[in-house]
């Protein structure tokens, strides 16, 4: 209150209007002086403004959210259907591997019973070779057996 007192007398008694601006800057110089910040500082209208255009930039931004948003949906609902695709693709193919599995198995089962019916024959023939071997060796055998007990009962006879 002291400087508004001594702000108030030195200007009712200035002699003229000169003098009176004078007191008048001086008085905003020491303000300046004693409140260094105050240029800075923000009035109600500034903070009403910064908050006006805050709203406006967070509409936008949302705006564009909700922009993005619904482009990714749409991205989402392309793969889904692409994905839906493709795997409706693979069970075909993979029935198709199945089928085509199938007849190969049973090529190859089909190709086993001829192998095996083949072995068989060989085997039976392999057989049937050697009872015969077995018949000539006991052909050739038996009569040697009894000359070689023939030629050792002349020998025992000789001695």
């Amino acid at each position: 209150m002291n400087s508004s007192v001594a702000l108030y007398e030195a200007l009712t008694t200035a002699p003229d209007d000169r003098a009176r601006a004078r007191v008048i800057a001086e008085a905003f110089e020491r303000l300046e002086e004693r409140y260094p910040h105050l240029p800075e500082l923000a009035t109600q209208g500034h903070v009403r403004e910064s908050e006006l255009r805050l709203q406006k930039e967070i509409e936008q931004v949302r705006a564009e959210i909700e922009r993005v948003r619904g482009e990714l949906k749409l991205d989402i609902e392309q793969v889904r259907a692409e994905v839906e695709k493709i795997r409706a693709e693979l069970k075909q193919d993979i029935e198709q591997l199945r089928a085509e599995l199938k007849l190969d198995i049973e090529q190859v089962r089909g190709a086993l019973r001829e192998t095996e019916l083949r072995l068989l024959k060989e085997i039976e023939q392999v057989r049937g070779e050697v009872a015969r071997t077995k018949v000539d060796l006991l052909k050739w055998i038996v009569p040697l057996m009894f000359a070689q007990v023939a030629a050792i009962a002349a020998l025992v006879k000789l001695l």
